[in-house]
């Protein structure tokens, strides 16, 4: 199994993951509101079966929260599980403004066929 990448705090947005599938996000809300104010919990789930994919975001009132929440619950077992606790990369563009991969192919594709 590969470690997970190590992201630095720098905004309020944590990645949780090695998470139970059977955790709840008042499970995660709860855990993490032991050490300072939730502002949201986002469970990852499957968009076609909606089960857990085992990591979730959650969102810490400040930086500074967030920080405390890394130190006291990264390695925590919770559930019977390790948690992975770290900052949040960037949030992704949203799917919508990405071109769609099979557009782009079949143009290449096109393109190819017309230089061969």
């Amino acid at each position: 199994m590969r470690s997970p990448e190590v992201v630095e705090v720098t905004s309020p947005r944590l990645y949780v993951g090695n998470l139970s599938f059977d955790a709840a996000e008042s499970d995660l809300f709860d855990l993490f509101n032991g050490v300072g104010s939730v502002q949201n919990v986002e469970i990852v789930v499957n968009r076609h079966n909606m089960r857990s994919k085992g990591f979730a975001f959650v969102q810490m009132q400040s930086v500074d929260e967030a920080k405390r929440a890394v130190t006291e619950l990264h390695d925590k077992e919770f559930m019977g599980r390790k948690l992975v606790v770290s900052g949040a990369k960037a949030a992704p563009e949203s799917r919508g403004d990405r071109p769609d991969r099979r557009e782009s192919a079949s143009e290449s594709s096109e393109s190819e066929a017309a230089a061969a």
